[in-house]
């Protein structure tokens, strides 16, 4: 009778323990005009896309006749990209934008978050702004639609530039804690009802080479705009429906001048897949930065750009 108790006991503190942590994570959705003011100023605008208002930045002198448009990986945000833009926007056309289920643009309206539908949307985006030939550029799962993009429509991408690109299977040395619960089925009611502000910094962390790099402000961003309406069950589903090894058949067939940018210390997608993407597509050059990790671009933008620009002067 006693150790019934003392388990009931125990039993009910575990609950509302757990209750506890609940309470204090929890974190609705926001909707997305509440979001604007601090993360779309100007020169954010909305332009509506197969069904979304999509969030864009595009600056630059539009007499460059083949724009940079630049694409974030998984629970990223255009503002990945700003070191890298503030350097290029001098001289070249720069467009960026948030990526359908991600930022301010959120979720799909159909709920469709395959690899080829994110190909059709990148088509889709370059014929309402009226771009014929565009350098694509990609980190992450950004690079894993670039780089499909690039073999489904050869003819619109003139140069490539994949930064730790998704793609290849992989075995990561190490997953950030948001990516892991995401793909937990299971925990989707708690995820897109939950956010520890700590799991966001965690995760942030863990994809840089140098974790002391990582401001307040940063998890800041990525926190608020994993909040926005739609975002956390948009992420579940791109987990779900783009699990990474498909259509890899496609990359020997890339022609477009391409350079690969890879963080040596990048612990989610590790150096081989970069090593692998530059010998199979052919006239491919590989830079490595020893010192950085997985979000290159966004780590040490002054670093990364530089190839950048080196390999568009070639």
């Amino acid at each position: 009778m006693r150790f019934t108790r003392i388990l009931a006991i125990g039993v009910l503190t575990l609950v509302a323990l757990a209750g506890a942590g609940v309470a204090l994570t929890w974190a609705p959705d926001r909707p997305v005009e509440a979001l604007k003011a601090r993360w779309a100023p100007w020169p954010s605008r909305f332009i509506e896309v197969e069904g979304m208002s999509v969030h864009l930045r595009d600056e630059g002198p539009r007499t460059d006749g083949t724009p940079l448009v630049l694409l974030h990986g998984t629970s990223a945000s255009l503002h990945t990209w700003e070191g890298w833009v503030d350097a290029l926007k001098g001289e070249r056309r720069v467009i960026r934008i948030d990526l359908p289920g991600f930022g301010l643009t959120g979720p799909a309206p159909d709920g469709d978050y395959h690899l080829a539908r994110y190909s059709r949307f990148v088509g889709a985006l370059l014929d309402d702004l009226g771009l014929k030939q565009v350098v694509l550029a990609g980190n992450s799962f950004g690079g894993q639609v670039a780089w499909k993009f690039a073999a489904d429509a050869p003819d619109r991408v003139a140069r490539l530039v994949l930064v730790d690109a998704a793609g290849y299977p992989y075995r990561p040395e190490s997953v950030p804690l948001a990516f892991r619960m995401a793909r937990i089925p299971v925990l989707e009611p708690l995820m897109t009802h939950t956010l520890p502000r700590s799991m966001v910094e965690s995760s942030v962390r863990n994809v840089y080479g140098d974790p002391a790099r990582v401001t307040p402000e940063l998890v800041d961003r990525y926190y608020e705009l994993a909040l926005r309406e739609g975002n956390r069950g948009a992420l579940v589903q791109r987990f779900r429906q783009s699990p990474g090894g498909e259509f890899t058949e496609q990359i020997s067939r890339i022609k477009a001048s391409t350079l690969i940018l890879w963080g040596g210390l990048d612990r989610l997608i590790p150096l081989e897949n970069g090593q692998r993407f530059a010998r199979e597509i052919t006239g491919s050059q590989l830079v490595v930065f020893d010192a950085l990790g997985h979000v290159p671009h966004e780590e040490d933008p002054i670093t990364t750009v530089a190839a950048v620009k080196r390999f568009l002067a070639q």
